[in-house]
Parts: C-alpha cells; structure tokens; sequence
C-alpha cells in the first residue's frame, strides 16, 4: 500500500563527489579479478543481497540460496542451502557454483574455510544500516555481477525514495517516540536490541528513538531497565508458531507492564526481512514503520 503523502515530494539526486566517493570505496572492496568473468552459477547468502540480485533482474543466473532469502516469492523455487551462519559446505557444493555471494556473518568459520579451499570465487558484500550503506551494497552487487549501470540506476532510485520519505519524517512535530526492538523473548527473558544494529538504523529512520543506546548489538535486558527506558511502542518481527505471541501475553511480562507501551497496547509487528534487511525495499519498510509507530498507541 502506498501513501499520498509519500508521493508528492521530489528530491534531486545526490551531486557527483558523493557518487564519485562511494563508487571508490566500492572499487575498494571488491578484488578486481572478480570483474572479468560474468558468472553464471550463483549461489546468494543473505536475504538482502538475493534481493538486490533480483531487483537488478540478474536472477537467471542464480542456482540457488540460503533460507533467509524469502523475497521475492520466485526466490523460494531455488535450492536452499541452509541458514546463512550455519552453512554446510556439501550442501553449497552440491549445486556446482561458480560464484558465492554473500552478506557479511555467513559461517561457521570451518565452512567457509572449505568453500575457499575449492577456489569458488567468494565475495563479501558489506552491510550497514545507514542510507550510504544501502547504496554501497546495491553497487557493489552491481559491480560483482558486471552490471555497473543497472546498479547505478537502482541505487538512484532507492536513494531518490529515501530521500522523499526521510523529508516527511523531518516534518513530523512532537518528540519522537521511544521504540523498544524485541529480538527474542525465551523463557520470558526479553532480549532487545541497542545501537549499531539493524534495527537500530531503521527505527531512527522512522523517525523513532531507540528506548536502549548505553549499550551496542542486541542483549538480554532486565525488567529495571525496561522500566527505566520507559518504551512507548514496542517493535517486533512478526513471527510464526512457537516464536508468535499476541499483545496480551507480550503486556503480561511483569518486565512490560508499567511501561507507557502496556499501557496503550503500543506493540508493531513487521516483516523481520523488510524490516531489518536494508536492501531495495527499506524504503517501503521506513515508509511503513514511521506510519505505524505514529499511529500506535
């Protein structure tokens, strides 16, 4: 679903350095001899990276996938070959790649250790949960798959689209909303995430502030720090099965109920990949996320 609002502003691209130092950095990244073959038996780790393969319309070249790649539907019809950190190099072997390209985290160390072993060429495509980071990605992946251009154009669009929504979000009146992430709640122990995060990135974005910043990565939080943090809408992935809970088993937590979020029933539940993946759609997810926790509560 789209806004009204989202579509009527307009905002120019950015000027020739900013392009020009981004483009270096991913000069950088990359071995230059990954340029000089067009691969054509890819596999892709990572849900955003798969993503971006797609957006870029270079998905026949694609044999398979890891099982965070769920976007776009197609996607599914590939072979998985396991969780991007717990790989298992027979699986990937398995499809005869001749390219693997990936998100950073993908493992264990031993894995990846054999896949270089069998001199398939590798690349690891940064990550990073700022706007800068997105367009670095998306190039990257252009440049690994020899379509500079097509990436280029991609990128401009994200950038164009984040850019227009990030001027709502500038105009909103009022103090920002503080947002507690739920990564997990085992055994009713609440793990949440603090700063240099995904979730971090977009819940800032949004134009949320994030509840937890003493601390970096995603940790388990006592209920005085919840209640010291005082969230006023709660933000979780929305989950299936024996990771699912409804509002009122979520506001039950002893942790959670003297919170300002208890008490309205403040609670948002996205899509963990749209959310958190900071590929081609976050734009959409921002979009989303700025009107849910606007209207939370």
């Amino acid at each position: 679903m789209r806004y009204p609002e989202f579509e009527s502003v307009r905002c120019t691209h950015w000027s020739a350095p900013i392009w020009l130092a981004i483009v270096f950095a991913v000069l950088l990244v990359l071995p230059r001899s990954l340029t000089a073959e067009t691969p054509d038996r890819i596999v892709s780790i990572g849900g955003s990276v798969t993503e971006i393969i797609y957006a870029l319309g270079e998905e026949d070249r694609l044999v398979a996938r890891d099982t965070t790649s769920i976007y776009p539907d197609a996607a599914l019809n590939l072979p998985d070959v396991g969780y991007i950190r717990a790989l298992a190099a027979e699986g990937v072997l398995s499809v005869q790649p001749t390219m693997i390209i990936t998100e950073d985290g993908a493992g264990p160390p031993e894995t990846i250790s054999v896949l270089q072993e069998a001199a398939i060429p590798m690349v690891t495509i940064p990550d990073g949960y700022t706007k800068m980071d997105i367009l670095a990605k998306i190039l990257a992946v252009g440049r690994t798959l020899n379509v500079p251009e097509k990436a280029r154009v991609l990128a401009l669009k994200v950038e164009t689209d984040l850019n227009n929504i990030n001027f709502i979000v500038s105009t909103q009146t009022g103090v920002p909303k503080r947002i507690m992430f739920i990564l997990s709640m085992q055994g009713g122990r609440i793990t949440a995430s603090g700063t240099n995060t995904a979730a971090n990135g977009i819940i800032e974005m949004a134009g949320g502030q994030n509840a937890f910043t003493s601390f970096e990565g995603y940790k388990q939080v006592t209920a005085e720090a919840i209640t010291a943090a005082a969230p006023d809408v709660i933000l979780m992935m929305d989950r299936k099965g024996d990771h699912s809970s409804t509002s009122d088993e979520l506001f039950a937590l002893p942790s959670l109920i003297t919170t300002p979020a208890a008490e309205n029933a403040a609670v948002v539940r996205m899509n963990g990949l749209l959310l958190l993946g900071f590929g081609p759609r976050t734009p959409l997810a921002v979009e989303q996320l700025s009107i849910a926790i606007n209207g939370a509560g």
